[in-house]
């Protein structure tokens, strides 16, 4: 697993669609600030995030100004809603609850529960706050279990998807009336576990190659009330045909199966090095890509969107944005004395 013990932190976010021309994409607009030293942010209907490369700890870096995410019309038709299981019994997981190493989270900017209010956490709760309401619409159009799962990928890597992923989970675990699971779809390199300094064990990957394997069993608990994680599972060179069998559909419902109030979210592979997060669109009722302006190309993005048209409901989030024209700021209210 790779260690990302210093994500940098995410930093505020602007209309900073100029340098990218995003019109063919959709509109994206965005609030945005400059946090301390080393801290980036996050907004939503538009997001945003200082990534990390996947599989490495980088250096300190300057504080660059992620910019926005929008909604962009999928390329393909809605899908058809996907029918919920039968109203049984709500499913249960192991009540076993194991610490969460608050120590990984402070290294790599994350949010850290107990902490005080930032404009880190204040960011991600504007985003949470737009794909929840989003979460409704979709339930209330008879998307059925799919509209409770969000898938989160970039088009390549290093662009802060897993730290984008992280945050939003620990953000929807702080809901009073709503829980979260965190799954690590990154099959070929899951992160997660280590990001949260959690064990292993048996996961997702498990729970579709053998029918024996309850997923609900899968799933580790942790002593950050609401936070769930469901390990990626052993690796194997045939996931993305794994996950296009007819088993993954009732896998997948089983974790919410009974809990309304129950979010899954992917961290997935990034979309153009690794096909599962094409598969996975299938599943979810949104998907958040994010992208970073110093890096991601017009086209790759573009390319990214398109292999998840699968999903009816495609955002944007672009990192790394070194400008905030109208100085607006988030997350500073709590540290104002007036």
């Amino acid at each position: 697993m790779t260690d990302q013990s210093k994500i940098p932190l995410p930093s505020s976010v602007e209309r900073a669609i100029a340098g990218f021309d995003f019109g063919k994409l959709g509109g994206i607009s965005s609030p945005g600030t400059l946090p301390p030293e080393n801290r980036q942010r996050v907004v939503m209907r538009e997001v945003t995030i200082e990534p990390m490369p996947e599989g490495s700890a980088p250096a300190p870096v300057e504080t660059p100004e992620p910019a926005a995410v929008a909604p962009v019309a999928s390329p393909t038709a809605q899908p058809a809603p996907r029918p919920s299981l039968p109203p049984f019994e709500p499913v249960t997981f192991p009540q076993v609850f194991h610490p969460v190493n608050r120590a990984h989270l402070r290294e790599g900017g994350l949010i850290v529960p107990e902490g005080s209010v930032t404009a880190l956490m204040e960011e991600f709760r504007i985003v949470k706050r737009q794909l929840l309401l989003q979460v409704g619409e979709l339930r209330r159009g008879g998307l059925g279990a799919a509209a409770q799962r969000i898938l989160v990928c970039s088009p390549l890597p290093g662009e802060g998807k897993t730290f984008c992923s992280t945050n939003l989970a620990l953000a929807i675990a702080a809901e009073r009336e709503s829980e979260v699971v965190l799954v690590d779809a990154d099959f070929a390199k899951p992160s997660i576990l280590s990001t949260l300094g959690l064990p292993g064990g048996p996961g997702l990957m498990d729970a579709l190659t053998d029918p024996a394997i309850d997923v609900a069993q899968c799933v580790v608990g942790t002593d950050i009330p609401g936070l769930w994680v469901l390990p990626a599972g052993n690796a194997t060179n045939r996931d993305t045909e794994i996950l296009a069998s007819s088993r993954t559909a009732m896998v997948l419902d089983r974790l919410t199966q009974g809990a309304p109030n129950r979010i899954v979210i992917f961290d997935s592979p990034p979309a153009l090095a690794a096909s599962p997060a094409a598969e996975l669109a299938k599943y979810v009722g949104q998907a958040v890509v994010v992208a970073r302006a110093d890096q991601t190309g017009q086209g790759a993005l573009e390319d990214a969107v398109s292999l998840l048209s699968a999903c009816p409901n495609i955002q944007l989030l672009l990192n790394a944005v070194h400008f905030s024209p109208s100085g607006r700021r988030f997350g500073s209210y709590y540290g104002y004395k007036g």
